[in-house]
């Protein structure tokens, strides 16, 4: 019946119902306290009233059942009430393996997707039901903040840096997309929408679009283009370190720490290179910082991790 009213947005995740059950309990525990706060305040004020100049309160004593039970409760709802949040926040920041990656960048003001095959969409999200969705966010200028209340899906989408998100549609329709992040004059018009599609209506979707690059083979063209293949190569170390297999891997520093070449580590190292040094390397690399688009640092990492991936192709054969 709740759902029903206006007030409340589609259950149309995964976890969304998840979501609202754990609103709601903290919802009914806040009235429950609420109406026995003022309730006590209430009885208390008419029962034990001065009734005339000359009266005076007796001394009372403490009662420690009352003390034990007004400190033991509260603690056994607020231990619920965490493990039930972190229960939730661990299931919705942690994507299925099987997951469908498709990268979001933000800018004033629209919302610019990218497919892993290569199809483009502007404030519009296309897919399967029943499919679990990988998001991954970065943003041009400012924060946004990527929001779909159907989904009960909400993530801030920050500058310099690369945030995640999922989620696994139930049912076909369309959805409202909003940013939930003031971002400059014209942030309430930064809205577009998600269309969840049954499987076969989908494909024909995904083959009515014209004919896109691979975000691997447009991010080889532009390693080409900028001469990182000067230094870098697929199979032999010369100025730079191989990129072959490398994303994923554990990399040493010249300050001796050990990172993770994962996406945000590329992206750091394409625009500030000497920032955090590779040990081993001299530090020759140029910055690339206002030469190349977050679309075009998602190309480039999208083709070092098709490295990865046929370098590991090989040395399996």
């Amino acid at each position: 019946m709740w759902f029903s009213l206006p007030l409340f947005p589609p259950v149309a995740s995964t976890y969304a119902h998840q979501e609202d059950l754990l609103f709601f309990f903290l919802l009914a525990v806040t009235l429950v306290f609420v109406a026995l706060i003022f309730g006590c305040i209430l009885f208390f004020a008419l029962r034990y009233r001065r009734r005339s100049p000359d009266e005076r309160a007796q001394p009372t004593r403490t009662y420690l059942p009352l003390e034990v039970a007004w400190t033991v409760v509260p603690l056994v709802i607020v231990l619920v009430i965490f493990v039930w949040g972190a229960q939730l926040f661990f299931t919705a920041m942690r994507p299925p393996s099987r997951a469908v990656e498709i990268t979001v960048v933000g800018k004033q003001w629209m919302w610019k997707i990218q497919h892993p095959d290569g199809t483009r969409e502007i404030n519009a999200l296309h897919v399967p039901v029943g499919t679990p969705i990988k998001l991954i966010l970065t943003s041009e200028d400012v924060i946004h903040d990527f929001f779909v209340p159907a989904f009960r899906m909400k993530r801030d989408v920050v500058p310099g840096r690369y945030t995640t998100t999922w989620f696994e549609a139930t049912q076909p329709g369309t959805y409202h997309l909003f940013c939930a992040q003031y971002c400059g004059t014209n942030h309430a018009g930064m809205i577009g929408s998600v269309v969840v599609m049954e499987r076969s209506e989908y494909e024909r979707w995904v083959q009515a679009q014209a004919s896109p690059v691979l975000p691997a083979s447009a991010g080889a063209i532009l390693f080409q283009r900028l001469g990182c293949s000067s230094c870098h190569q697929t199979n032999t170390a010369v100025r730079g370190p191989a990129l072959g297999g490398l994303f994923g891997q554990v990399v040493t520093l010249a300050d001796g720490r050990q990172v993770t070449a994962d996406m945000g580590f590329l992206r750091e190292h394409i625009l500030t290179p000497g920032r955090t040094p590779v040990v081993g390397y001299p530090q020759i690399m140029p910055t690339f910082q206002g030469q190349v688009s977050e679309d075009q640092i998602l190309e480039l990492i999208a083709y070092i991790r098709s490295l990865a991936r046929d370098e590991r192709a090989q040395g399996g054969s």
